[in-house]
């Protein structure tokens, strides 16, 4: 697992030991980025089930200005850490150990929004429209702001989602991607 392209690119990044975390593919992490647009120009990225921190990582590399990684996991805190201590950019990093929800609470209380929002849930516990639906309640995805899903392929997407343009939809082998722009109104 590494960073595939940007200022970061070619670094190796720390797997979480275990099964219990299931890091994105580099194949499959290169190809949502290039869906996405393959660079940023600055902007906050939120990465919600971190796990290992690899897609807050590459948004960065690419030009997101900040990331907020999220997850609950102790083990998994401990890597995302040692895997943002690779960058040497620690300061364009924030590392939040809590539940999704509770984050997510916390980030409205403090008035944050998000250009980019990667949801990236176990596949055995998806609620991706509840969690989109959650994001908009709280207000943390900018108006124009992109929002990317990776989930497993038993999720069903409607043709159309209220607040949003679907940019793609694309799916590999075990897994499917959902890019979600927010409307501007």
């Amino acid at each position: 697992m590494r960073v595939i392209s940007g200022a970061f690119r070619g670094r190796r990044l720390v797997a979480v030991a275990g099964n219990a975390t299931r890091p994105t593919a580099d194949k499959v992490k290169e190809s949502m980025f290039n869906m996405l647009g393959p660079y940023f120009d600055g902007g906050e990225a939120l990465d919600l089930y971190a796990g290992t921190g690899a897609l807050g990582i590459e948004a960065v590399s690419r030009g997101m200005a900040h990331a907020t990684l999220v997850d609950k996991a102790y083990p998994a805190i401990k890597v995302i850490q040692q895997n943002v201590a690779l960058t040497r950019a620690e300061d364009q990093f924030t590392v939040l150990k809590a539940p999704v929800e509770r984050a997510l609470a916390s980030l409205a209380t403090a008035h944050q929004q998000f250009d980019l929002v990667m949801v990236d849930p176990p596949y055995a516990k998806q609620a991706a429209l509840t969690q989109l639906q959650e994001l908009v309640d709280l207000n943390l995805v900018k108006p124009g702001g992109l929002v990317m899903f990776e989930t497993g392929m038993d999720v069903v997407y409607p043709a159309a989602i209220a607040g949003f343009t679907i940019l793609r939809r694309q799916t590999y082998a075990v897994a499917q991607v959902l890019i979600l722009k927010r409307n501007e109104a």
